[in-house]
């Protein structure tokens, strides 16, 4: 809940979603947890560059949509920025990653396939850095692993498209302060 209630949200909608995370993890004492229905917290991470220009993203093999890294908060994670960061290396096999622990949004998005179908995932997003010359491997979760230039996406929704938007904008306007 520190990471939500220390974050300051960039719009009203995002304000909005902050809101019904914290509701939630109140009202849920389950709620950071796989098995937390109709809803759950999930932490995903846009893997970007050295030089901040591609991102890679993963054919995802149960959802079949090219998706940023991420997935379930585990036992061992003490925060959403590590759980972030903990897929992040385990999906793309890269290693000297680096993170910034404020989420860049935040994404609420029902599961139509999986073990989670049915489900919400409560989605903080985070930006995550890739040292240069690091070569990626594909896990058992994809399908495909790919950079992307930020301008030339394949074909993903909406929520992606935000990511990479405000990514983007987050390169831009303000300094990074990493964190491995």
């Amino acid at each position: 809940m520190e990471t939500l209630e220390g974050w300051s949200a960039p719009d009203e909608e995002q304000g909005e979603l902050r809101a019904h995370y914290l509701r939630h993890l109140r009202e849920r004492a389950d709620g950071m947890w796989r098995s937390c229905r109709p809803e759950h917290v999930t932490s995903s991470a846009l893997v970007v560059d050295a030089s901040g220009s591609r991102v890679l993203l993963t054919l995802h093999k149960t959802v079949g949509q090219w998706l940023q890294l991420g997935g379930h908060c585990e036992a061992g994670d003490t925060t959403l920025a590590g759980a972030a960061l903990r897929e992040a290396t385990e999906e793309s096999g890269l290693s000297g990653l680096s993170i910034d622990p404020s989420p860049v949004q935040l994404s609420r998005h029902q599961l139509l396939a999986g073990g989670c179908a049915g489900a919400y995932h409560l989605d903080v997003q985070f930006l995550v850095t890739a040292t240069a010359g690091t070569d990626y491997v594909m896990s058992e979760e994809s399908h495909d692993l790919a950079w992307f230039p930020m301008d030339a996406l394949p074909d993903v929704d909406h929520s992606v498209q935000d990511l990479v938007t405000r990514t983007r904008h987050r390169l831009a306007l303000t300094p990074r302060t990493l964190s491995s």
